[in-house]
């Protein structure tokens, strides 16, 4: 009886060095070959703006909204580009009520629409942080004696972030990119724009 336990425990321990082996063996193995296939996760809370704006797929779009002064009803002015990856268009309103004064529509293409994208984001157009309170997003009077600039982008019509700055000095916004920058790229891409904005 003794004789049979003393070859069973050589035999015990072998088969559970050979087990651990096999698990070392396969979990190294699958540390080198599987790593990059591994999906990243994205955390709550996480900014995907930037990735929204490089998405070149059909439902989504870039948008610049430009507001003026706030004076009288009848001379208020405010314009709006919005580029998707199949149009371009071009909006000039007149007054509160955003009664369109004229307009431009053209059309576009996928691969025309990823270049201008990639330009806007290397030009930071996400830069920035929304704020957690909308009292601090509302812009109704903002930058009364100057302009108001809104950088959006959009998913099924909706703003996925959506960034601001103005002319006045009190009023600097969530943006921290150069709007001449990005006004110019936006404007360049409706070809007589120069013409139809309302205000130098």
């Amino acid at each position: 009886m003794q004789r049979s336990g003393t070859r069973l425990l050589p035999m015990i321990l072998t088969l559970v060095v050979v087990i651990v082996v096999i698990v070392a063996i396969v979990s190294i193995g699958r540390a080198i070959f599987f790593s990059g296939n591994q999906t990243a996760t994205t955390e709550p809370g996480a900014d995907t703006s930037r990735t929204e704006l490089l998405d070149t797929t059909a439902n989504h779009a870039v948008q610049l909204t430009v507001r003026g002064p706030i004076v009288a009803e009848e001379e208020f002015k405010s314009y709006q580009l919005e580029v998707t990856p199949n149009s371009r268009g071009m909006v000039v309103y007149r007054g509160y009520l955003d009664d369109e004064e004229r307009s431009k529509k053209l059309g576009n293409n996928r691969a025309a629409y990823e270049e201008f994208v990639y330009a806007l984001d290397k030009a930071d157009m996400m830069k920035g942080t929304m704020p957690v309170d909308d009292v601090d997003n509302d812009l109704r009077g903002i930058c009364a004696t100057g302009y108001v600039y809104e950088y959006a982008v959009l998913v099924d019509d909706k703003p996925v972030k959506r960034l601001w700055t103005s002319t006045c000095d009190g009023s600097k916004g969530t943006l921290q990119a150069s709007t001449s920058q990005l006004n110019d790229l936006f404007l360049k891409q409706i070809p007589g724009s120069a013409d139809l904005v309302p205000f130098k």
